[in-house]
């Protein structure tokens, strides 16, 4: 059984967060209470590191900040593009899980990381 694939975010994305969290200091030393404010930017920087979606053996696994959802590849019906370009996997019970970072650009890598369970999109 091979190790799942993962889907991340950039890296890069962190570097906004860093500066924001460079500009809320001055915020949280303003006054006893403030501290509060410097859980903004380690909550983006989490949800950064965390959020994403891992295809394996077992089915695609849609990762957010807060827990997980798995669609087996048994129960996976097929994956529906968005009208923004983001892409959700459609159920065969007819529900759908959004699959964060990934859009319609990325058809073709989320086809070749599934091994064919998958359809490639062909040209249009």
């Amino acid at each position: 059984m091979a190790a799942p694939a993962r889907v991340r975010m950039n890296r890069t994305a962190l570097l906004p967060v860093g500066l924001f969290a460079l500009c809320v200091v001055p915020l949280a030393s303003a006054a006893p209470w403030t501290p509060v404010f410097l859980l903004v930017p380690v909550l983006v920087a989490a949800w950064v590191l965390r959020v994403g979606v891992d295809v394996g053996d077992e089915g695609v696994t849609a990762r957010s900040l807060a827990g997980r959802r798995t669609v087996s590849w048994s129960e996976l019906a097929g994956i529906r593009v968005g009208e923004r370009g983001d892409l959700w996997a459609v159920t065969t019970r007819g529900t759908e899980v959004r699959l964060p970072v990934l859009r319609a650009r990325d058809l073709p890598r989320l086809a070749a990381l599934s091994g064919g369970r998958i359809p490639s999109p062909g040209p249009t």
